[in-house]
């Protein structure tokens, strides 16, 4: 029992040592904070860390004192470096050879067994220092370059003497650290390390006792393994694999977050090293780490998968019978943004084999995918973009995408990025090629039994998706039309809007040519007179008294033009025999430009008189005439005026005009909206065979008396 008393007795003293040595640094710390003016803090800083440097520079012995000293002076500096305020002013103050002095023992005889004072504490204070020293990038190439890199190798060596004490493990664990400081995003030190020998040790200390060690050795391999391949290639040469994959299965979480963070970048960008790793069986015990406690861990994890599954098919679809698709959508619902994102990274990945992806929908990763495009994380968001990409890629997929809103979370998304933007075009697109066959008969049965909110997405969708030769059966016998003309009168305003888009993208694909497209042709091939012959009294037999105005024309020209004038010249009417007749309620100009469509077939309309050109077309049945006016007429349609002009397209049945207004109100139906109540009521039924008549109620404040209801009447081809 003696001996016990005397290593606790032991414990407690140096516990008692490090308290007290705690105590002076704070006190050292609360002299150069507080005691100094403000403004003299950096001087009085500066003259501490030099007076322990120069204490360092003179105690390089085995002298007990020197070495109680030096161990002091490695930790002030150290307590000193924990605040990255006071990095500069400590290697300012020379510290950095003074540390780097005493990361080796000082010369003794080898035939002297006996204990050394303070034995491996001096070189683990120093290394500890160097490597907080060396978390500022700028002061790691001064450090190397001093020689700490040969001195911190030899460090890792250190328990080879045969020694085993929770004094060498110290040192060893903060050898390692220091050399992951020095090397973290610094190529050319990652380098350094691998010609001075470091990579062989760090994979022995992989199986060394102590886990901290374990953790420290592993932690330094992931940073000379990231972007160095003869770094990688080595690591792997020295046999780290097996340790590393037994690593991973540690219920120690420190332990396996730091392997799979060295496999991961040892397979990252190398394809053969990727092969080895999976050889070497690594492939179970990551996707067990999926489900770990460590989000750290399951991270890197779904990262790896993510890497495992761009090797090859076979590896994809092992992956996914190994288990990982369940804990991978579990992830995608995790508050941890890169969880996230990792998991919807590998899930895009695995999403590339047809079987994979209809596993990943069937075990319900579409809707949370979906949800990740509200994402403010451009990365996160374009993962999950690129795994329902992926997806969508099977007929299987297809119904489910259009069930649950997907096509509408597609197109009312806000991207972040373009690669993210074309993925959704290249996702549409894709589902625009399935909807046919089996697909489109599901998507109607659909249609039929569906809860209604069920039925109105897939409408919407199979509006902007489905190809022109299905729409009379989707939109006509399956009653499609009638869901998105309800979406109008919905309480939401989100679902009015969706309804006008999805109409005004119906239309336009009913439409083989849009009235705003270009200015239509004269209907019907005729022989025109001539501009010469306009107004012209040569060979008139007729004369119009236009505002007290003579107009000279040709009877056989007006018989030919319209109905109206052959009903005038061959009709029962007064002007039958008449040499002059009088033209009321027409402006001279209005007249005139009319009567040159006649003679000529083509005319230029300016929009300031193109609604009197219009009444006057509609009153002498001038079909031609009153198209072009209604193509002149709708450049012009805007917010303010679309009531106004579709009332004009009302009184004169201007079909063209009339349609160009429908579709300018679905088109913007959200601004319109914005308005005092667009909608009031919405009423579908029959109109004249192929025309769809809505009803709807106007009551925007400038129109409330001339436009109480307004018409619309639709013209869709395919019904």
């Amino acid at each position: 029992m003696e001996p016990q008393r005397s290593q606790d007795q032991s414990l407690s003293e140096r516990k008692g040592q490090k308290r007290k040595l705690e105590e002076e640094i704070e006190e050292k710390q609360r002299e150069i904070s507080a005691a100094v003016p403000f403004g003299d803090a950096r001087e009085a800083l500066l003259y501490e860390v030099t007076a322990q440097v120069n204490i360092l520079n003179s105690t390089f012995s085995w002298n007990e004192a020197d070495r109680a000293a030096a161990k002091r002076a490695t930790h002030v500096l150290a307590e000193f470096a924990k605040n990255e305020e006071l990095v500069n002013v400590i290697v300012e103050g020379g510290a950095v050879p003074a540390l780097i002095k005493h990361l080796q023992a000082p010369y003794t005889n080898e035939a002297d067994r006996n204990p050394k004072p303070f034995e491996h504490e001096v070189e683990k204070g120093s290394a500890f220092a160097l490597g907080l020293l060396a978390v500022k990038p700028e002061h790691q190439q001064l450090i190397v370059d001093a020689g700490a890199l040969s001195l911190l190798v030899d460090l890792l060596k250190r328990h080879k003497d045969g020694s085993s004490s929770r004094a060498v493990n110290s040192v060893i664990r903060r050898a390692a650290d220091a050399i992951t400081n020095l090397a973290h995003e610094n190529s050319s030190i990652k380098t350094r390390v691998r010609v001075e020998g470091g990579i062989p040790p760090l994979v022995e200390l992989l199986e060394f006792t102590d886990t901290k060690v374990q953790r420290a050795a592993a932690g330094a391999l992931r940073t000379l393994a990231f972007k160095n391949d003869e770094n990688k290639k080595q690591i792997v040469e020295c046999n780290a694999l097996p340790t590393l994959i037994l690593m991973l299965r540690s219920e120690d979480a420190a332990i396996h977050y730091e392997a799979v963070g060295v496999i991961g970048n040892l397979v990252h960008s190398s394809p053969s090293i990727k092969k080895e790793v999976l050889a070497a069986g690594a492939l179970q015990p990551v996707i067990g780490l999926l489900s770990s406690c460590c989000s750290e861990s399951q991270r890197e994890a779904a990262l790896l998968l993510g890497q495992f599954a761009a090797t090859d098919s076979d590896c994809k679809v092992h992956i996914v019978q190994r288990g990982a698709v369940q804990p991978l959508i579990e992830m995608l619902q995790s508050p941890d943004v890169q969880l996230r994102e990792m998991s919807a990274f590998a899930l895009g990945r695995l999403a590339q084999d047809s079987h994979n992806q209809a596993g990943i929908a069937h075990n319900g990763g579409l809707v949370p995918l979906l949800k990740l495009l509200d994402s403010k994380n451009g990365s996160l968001q374009h993962n999950a973009a690129f795994a329902l990409y992926g997806l969508a890629d099977n007929e299987d997929n297809v119904s489910d995408f259009i069930r649950v809103g997907g096509v509408q979370k597609l197109q009312d998304g806000e991207f972040i990025v373009q690669a993210t933007k074309d993925c959704v075009s290249k996702t549409l697109k894709r589902l625009e090629e399935k909807i046919h066959g089996r697909v489109l008969n599901h998507l109607l049965y659909l249609m039929r039994v569906a809860e209604k909110a069920v039925q109105r997405r897939v409408a919407l969708a199979l509006a902007h998706l489905c190809s022109p030769d299905d729409q009379r059966t989707i939109f006509i016998d399956n009653n499609g039309l009638e869901l998105l003309l309800g979406l109008l009168g919905s309480t939401s305003p989100k679902q009015q809007i969706d309804g006008a888009v999805a109409l005004y993208r119906l239309a336009n694909k009913a439409m083989s040519l849009s009235p705003v497209d270009a200015a239509p042709p004269s209907p019907t091939p005729q022989v025109y007179l001539g501009e010469q012959y306009v107004n012209n009294s040569t060979l008139s037999d007729v004369t119009f008294l236009v505002e007290g105005r003579r107009f000279c024309a040709h009877r056989i020209c007006l018989l030919a033009s319209s109905d109206a004038f052959r009903a005038m010249f061959d009709g029962g009417y007064l002007e039958k025999d008449a040499r002059d007749i009088d033209i009321p309620n027409i402006r001279w100009e209005v007249f005139e430009l009319m009567m040159r469509f006649i003679y000529t077939g083509s005319i230029d309309i300016s929009l300031d008189i193109a609604q009197d050109l219009l009444r006057a077309a509609d009153q002498y049945l001038l079909e031609g005439l009153k198209r072009l006016c209604e193509y002149t007429i709708a450049q012009d349609i805007s917010l303010e005026n679309v009531a106004s002009m579709y009332e004009l397209s009302e009184a004169f049945h201007a079909i063209s005009l009339r349609h160009t207004c429908i579709l300018f109100i679905l088109e913007h139906f959200d601004k319109l909206n914005a308005k005092p109540r667009l909608v009031d009521l919405i009423d579908v039924k029959p109109f004249e065979g192929s025309y769809r008549m809505v009803n709807m109620a106007h009551n925007l404040p400038q129109y409330q008396s001339a436009v109480p209801r307004v018409y619309i009447v639709t013209l869709f081809p395919f019904s």
